[in-house]
C-alpha cells in the first residue's frame, strides 16, 4: 500500500511539474550550458507523460495487481533518472521526487516479512 500511495503522489507531482513547464516556459530557472538541455516545455511533456504512467501504475498496485509491481519499479527508476537530469532546473523539487521514487523502489522490492499466523482447524 505504501508504494502504491507514493506512486500516486509522485505521479501527481510529476504531472504538476509537467503542466507548469508546458504552460509557462519561464516557470523554471534558465540553465546555462548543460549537457541534457531541452526546452522547458519539452521537459514539461516528459514529466507529464511519466507522471500519468506512474499514477496509473500506483492505482494498479493499490488494486492488488501483481504485474504492476515490476512496472512500478521500472517507472520509479525512470523517474529517478528523469529527475536527476532535471536537477539544474528545480533542485529541491527534483530531490524530493527522487526520494519518493527511491522509497517506492524499496517498498516494491522489499520482502514481506510479516509473520503469518498458523491456520486453526
Amino acid at each position: 500500500m505504501f508504494a502504491g500511495v507514493l506512486l500516486m503522489v509522485g505521479g501527481v507531482l510529476g504531472m504538476l511539474q509537467g503542466i507548469a513547464g508546458i504552460a509557462e516556459d519561464d516557470v523554471y530557472g534558465r540553465v546555462g550550458e548543460y549537457v541534457f538541455e531541452f526546452s522547458v516545455s519539452a521537459w514539461g511533456w516528459i514529466h507529464l507523460a511519466l507522471g500519468l504512467l506512474v499514477a496509473a501504475i500506483g492505482a494498479g498496485i493499490l488494486s492488488g495487481a501483481e504485474w504492476a509491481k515490476a512496472i512500478g519499479v521500472a517507472l520509479a527508476a525512470l523517474a529517478v533518472i528523469a529527475n536527476f537530469i532535471w536537477l539544474p532546473y528545480q533542485p529541491v523539487w527534483a530531490i524530493v521526487s527522487i526520494a519518493i521514487a527511491v522509497f517506492v523502489i524499496w517498498a516494491l522490492c522489499a520482502e514481506d516479512t510479516t509473520p503469518v499466523a498458523p491456520m486453526k482447524h
